[in-house]
């Protein structure tokens, strides 16, 4: 049985930029690197994607945080009217 090969980081100008793809190779990587007949090279190169995609998807978050923070300080909202934060409330 062939085993497959971890590939390398893809190239900047490839079609892996949104977020969501990056986010789903970060998920295969790691069912890639949890199974137990992976050659060591490739868990290893796997993980080193791994921390390049983690890295960059945070720095994302990031930016969509502060852009949230943003809109939500806006002044262009009456100071009286409070956003309607429901949607991020997780019950407790």
């Amino acid at each position: 049985m062939a085993k497959k090969a971890v590939s390398a980081a893809p190239a900047k100008g490839s079609s892996m930029k949104g977020f969501e793809e990056r986010l789903e190779r970060l998920e295969k990587l790691g069912e890639r690197i949890r199974k137990t007949d992976i050659p060591l090279d490739e868990a290893l190169a796997a993980f080193e994607e791994g921390i390049r995609l983690a890295r960059t998807l945070e720095k994302d978050l990031e930016k969509i945080e502060n852009r949230i923070e943003v809109l939500m300080n806006s002044t262009e909202a009456p100071a009286d009217e409070s956003p309607d934060l429901e949607l991020f409330n997780t019950g407790e």
